[in-house]
């Protein structure tokens, strides 16, 4: 008998010290820009008074550079401008909360410019910058480009 107390005290001992295990529920961070790199053909405050037009983008695509610390992503474009007097504009928009990231690509031409609706080809490469763990997906003028793994 004295057996079975010390058995059922000894399991209730068990029974108070145990701990139930609660799982940590896990926080979802916004994907962000850590290093947003130089890009000469962002939007500038000397475009305000520009006319904007649409640009033919012929391809796109994505390419890894390995040998930058951490490893960042090349955009390629490739297409073409209304006028000869046309400049390239490329606005890299932050990612989304789904990791997103939408790059508007146009043209302006001065309104005051007499220009020859002759096309103006582009060939431009920009890096994209570094951001935050996760994958994200490119967007170029709302057209699927790729994606990519950020560490």
């Amino acid at each position: 008998m004295k057996k079975i107390t010390l058995l059922c005290c000894a399991f209730l001992l068990a029974a108070c010290l145990a701990q139930t295990a609660v799982e940590p529920t896990p926080t979802a961070v916004a994907p962000f820009v850590i290093k947003q790199e130089d890009n000469s053909y962002a939007p500038q405050v000397a475009d305000a008074g520009k006319r904007q037009d649409q640009v033919i983008i012929t391809s796109s695509d994505l390419s890894e550079r390995s040998d930058l610390t951490p490893v960042q992503i090349d955009l390629h474009l490739l297409g073409s401008m209304p006028t000869t007097c046309s400049q390239l504009r490329i606005k890299v928009n932050p990612p989304n909360d789904a990791g997103q990231l939408f790059i508007e690509v146009y043209s302006l031409t001065d309104l005051n410019s007499k220009c020859n609706n002759v096309f103006q080809q582009f060939d431009v490469t920009i890096l994209l910058g570094v951001y935050s763990p996760g994958r994200y997906t490119i967007w170029v003028n709302d057209n699927y480009v790729g994606d990519f793994l950020s560490l």
